[in-house]
């Protein structure tokens, strides 16, 4: 399957508009100190309802983490429901440094309106 200029170059700003965020909105990411360094992290998209209702806020994230480093899996601690679904999907896509055994962390995005 062939792809053209074109769409090679919609695809490759397409994923760095979403990679680097809105720059009006800010969102920022912590992990405990004391737990798994993360190798790869994915900033989570700012959903464009909540950016229109000015919402903002944290967004705490349980992650259970496999030996080699991957997510296994993700549960929303608190936030609010229009943020929790896209920190759940960059979350998802984060890499950890490998450890002996699996763990579990939570992780917290905070979103900051324009306004």
């Amino acid at each position: 399957m062939r792809i053209s200029t074109f769409k090679k170059l919609a695809l490759t700003a397409s994923a760095v508009a979403i990679l680097s965020g809105s720059t009006a909105f800010a969102q920022s990411s912590t992990t405990d100190e004391s737990k798994r360094k993360v190798k790869t992290k994915t900033a989570p998209v700012y959903p464009e309802l909540a950016k229109r209702m000015n919402v903002g806020g944290k967004v705490k994230i349980e992650v259970v983490i496999t030996p080699d480093g991957h997510v296994k899996s993700t549960r929303v601690v608190g936030g609010h429901p229009l943020l929790v679904q896209a920190c759940q999907d960059a979350v998802k896509e984060w890499k950890f440094m490998p450890a002996p055994e699996e763990t579990t962390q939570i992780v917290e995005f905070e979103f900051r309106s324009g306004s």
